[in-house]
């Protein structure tokens, strides 16, 4: 069935058949829940990277800066590189490239084997993002909306399941094995994912994909600036979440078991906004899921330990469930109906916001207090909300607005 606002097209992976289309997803599935557990695995170290090497908070930020700045930045120049690799080799090596770096991270190599190694597994996922997407993207044609919310969901569940084992390792066993087990995990998945993914190239040779009768740049760009502000008000939280908890007197396991209660949360706010976005459509639900997320912000901040664990899943659908409506927006709204470039682009801006945003959250941390940092967060989520509904002219359904 063709979804208003857009056109079918023709390319590579329309004549696929079911099971096709069903591998193309599950290899993209499977290496985003690996760099996305990858990704938000790091907060379980936050801690302990800041007490072995005297780090403040903006100083930790901006450590797990190295990892997000050039996850970011190298989206673009990825996606024009590997636009010649097939959906298999492309997936592979962005995998093998990322456990290269947390095999860097393993190594006792100090605070500058640790940056170097962030780096390097920021390189791996920067390839992963935009071909993942683009992959499920050509797969479906115009009937990418739910599998591109299945894909950001598997995501969700690498956010739920390698943080939490990370934290549960940490106290049994030093930083640096664990962080060496994430990397031998990571090379199986590349293995895996040889033989999974298609052999031949998924991705078409210009890497466009006519899916979309969206209303110019202006919807695109708007679109890009809140999923920035999105990300950032969920990483500025993230960032100080491990000390929150530490503050109310959890241990390190406390923090896996709050970690996995908000990335739960947020693998459910998959499914609950994509319902959110059919009776809501996707202005209404994001004004709900933001104006959530600042009002449970603030709650955790004000309930003890146990009544604040309660309240992480409830938080966490809606803090990480209004990305899966923004990303499946993308191709009604890309410029010039290039997908695959539009994917980059929007990437681009909510990585590269999701590591900058933390140094800014820390740095107001430092010069006032966490509770404030927090707050700051809260309020960046309440700044979306005047921004989505300027969305409105630009889309190109009535539903969807």
């Amino acid at each position: 069935m063709q979804i208003a606002g857009t056109v079918e097209a023709p390319n590579p992976m329309s004549a696929t058949g079911p099971a096709s289309k069903q591998r193309n997803l599950l290899a993209a599935c499977i290496a985003h829940a690996l760099h996305d557990g990858y990704t938000d695995g790091l907060y379980a170290f936050l801690p302990i990277w800041q007490a072995q090497f005297g780090l403040s908070y903006a100083g930790l930020a901006v450590i797990r800066a190295l990892y997000y700045a050039t996850m970011g930045g190298l989206q673009l120049p990825g996606d024009r590189l590997l636009r010649g690799l097939s959906a298999r080799a492309a997936l592979a090596l962005a995998t093998a490239i990322a456990a290269a770096g947390f095999v860097v991270i393993a190594l006792p190599f100090g605070l500058m084997g640790l940056c170097a190694g962030l780096v390097v597994a920021g390189v791996g996922s920067s390839i992963q993002h935009p071909r993942g997407s683009l992959l499920v993207s050509e797969t479906y044609g115009a009937a990418s909306r739910g599998p591109l919310g299945i894909y950001n969901f598997s995501g969700d569940l690498g956010k739920a399941t390698l943080p939490a084992i990370a934290a549960l390792l940490l106290p049994l066993l030093a930083w640096r094995p664990v962080a060496g087990m994430m990397a031998m995990l990571g090379l199986v998945v590349a293995a895996g994912l040889v033989a999974l993914a298609p052999v031949g190239s998924a991705i078409g040779s210009d890497g466009t994909t006519k899916v979309s009768t969206g209303r110019g740049k202006g919807g695109f760009g708007i679109l890009a600036v809140i999923g920035g502000l999105d990300t950032a008000t969920r990483m500025g939280y993230l960032l100080f979440l491990p000390f929150l908890i530490h503050g109310r007197g959890g241990t390190s396991a406390t923090v896996g078991l709050g970690l996995a209660l908000l990335f739960i949360g947020g693998a459910l706010g998959k499914a609950t906004c994509s319902w959110l976005g059919q009776h809501l459509g996707v202005i209404g639900s994001v004004l709900v899921t933001e104006g959530a997320t600042a009002v449970l912000i603030a709650a955790t901040l004000l309930t003890p330990l146990v009544p604040m664990l309660v309240v992480l899943p409830l938080l966490g659908i809606v803090l990480n469930g209004t990305s899966s409506v923004l990303y499946g927006t993308v191709p009604e709204l890309a410029p010039g109906r290039d997908t695959g470039r539009a994917f980059a682009i929007f990437y681009t801006g909510v990585i590269g916001s999701g590591g900058l945003a933390p140094i800014v959250y820390g740095v107001i941390a430092d010069h006032s207090s966490r509770t404030v940092g927090m707050l700051a967060a809260a309020a960046t989520a309440l700044a979306i909300m005047p921004l989505v509904l300027a969305l409105r002219p630009y889309l190109g359904s009535p539903r969807a607005s």
